[in-house]
Order: C-alpha cells, then sequence, then structure tokens
C-alpha cells in the first residue's frame, strides 16, 4: 500500500550547501539520504513531496556542517500481508515468476501461479496441465501478499499467491466472469417467463 508519511529527522548540511536557499540544501539532502530508503517502519520510500518546516541551525564543532530539524512528508511503498496487489509479469524462472509492483518486485512461486500442476517450458512460460492457462512476461495480474521479509534490508522480499478465487492473470478472470455471468443468464431468464 502506498502511504503518505509524516517524518521529523535531524538533516546534516554541509558546508558546500551553504550558498543555497535553506530550503533547496535540504531538499537536496532529503533526497540523498531518503532515495531508495528502506525501513520496517517506513516501507520503502519512493519521493519527498513536502517540507513542511525546517527547525533552526546546529552546527556541532569538529563537523562544520548545519544539521536542521525538519519535518516532511514522504510517499512510500510498505507491503502488507494480504494485500490484493496489481502488476505486471517481468520475469519467468523454473521456480516461479516476478511480478513488478511498482516500488519493487514480488515472487510467485510457481505452486502458487496457478490452481492446477504447472510446468515450466523453454520458452519461458509457465503453463497449468489441467487448465490450460499459462503465465508468461509481461502479464497483468493480480495476487495477494502472503509473505514480507526485511531481513536483507537492502533487498526486502514479497511473496505472493495467486491460487486463491478471483486472483491470477486478469485475462483468466476476465474469462472466469464471463462464464458465471453467462451461467446465470439462463436461469433469470426461465425465472421471467
Amino acid at each position: 500500500m502506498f502511504y503518505e508519511i509524516e517524518v521529523i529527522d535531524h538533516i546534516r548540511v554541509p558546508p558546500s550547501l551553504f550558498g543555497e536557499k535553506l530550503k533547496e540544501a535540504v531538499l537536496t539532502q532529503l533526497n540523498e539520504k531518503y532515495n531508495i530508503f528502506i525501513s520496517k517502519e517506513l516501507g520503502l520510500t519512493i519521493t519527498i513531496s513536502e517540507i513542511i518546516n525546517i527547525g533552526d541551525g546546529v552546527i556541532i564543532p569538529g563537523d562544520g556542517a548545519a544539521y536542521y530539524e525538519t519535518k516532511f512528508k514522504v510517499i512510500t511503498f510498505k507491503p502488507e500481508l494480504q494485500e490484493v496487489v496489481f502488476g505486471r509479469v517481468t520475469d519467468i524462472t523454473d521456480f516461479g515468476a516476478f511480478m513488478n509492483l511498482g516500488a519493487i518486485d514480488g515472487m510467485i512461486h510457481i505452486s502458487q501461479t496457478m490452481d492446477d500442476f504447472v510446468s515450466f517450458s523453454k520458452t519461458g512460460v509457465l503453463a497449468g496441465k489441467e487448465s490450460g492457462k499459462s503465465l508468461k512476461i509481461n502479464d497483468a495480474c493480480k495476487a495477494r501478499i502472503i509473505a514480507v521479509s526485511y531481513k536483507e534490508m537492502d533487498n526486502p522480499k514479497i511473496g505472493l499467491t495467486m491460487r486463491q478465487p478471483w486472483l491470477g492473470k486478469l485475462e483468466d478472470i476476465e474469462k472466469e466472469k464471463s462464464k458465471l455471468k453467462e451461467a446465470k443468464e439462463p436461469k433469470e431468464e426461465k425465472k421471467k417467463k
């Protein structure tokens, strides 16, 4: 889920930026510090959306830089367990598929790609044995987040599933909806007569 969060932090502005306007210098340092910043509390930062307040600067002896208590808003992506997400398949491997969620890729283990026996072809396609469904690069999909790990802070892992009802390749979901609609229509027509 994407959030806009207010954060307060002490931002170090080095002497090389003293000639710039304060807001521009602080924004430069915020972007440097929070560009591709990952934490369990914030998730993955996307961008600084607004600087709300910059306090008085403090110079620490021996450093030469000024530190400003800054209140700002940041846009983050924080994956939540059980959240339904949309994305596109970016890679297919013999153990599953990777799906881009916008800010990060999630991984769908081959056993979680569809409710069927799934095989990997040399052409880079995952195919269901009974259903005839397939999954390939660039397919638009809907999945549910089933695992989030920050064990490696610079490379968080997101586990996804598409085995639950109304999840999977969007094209397949639309086909299922059409089948259900067609199955209901004759019953409704009989009731009217």
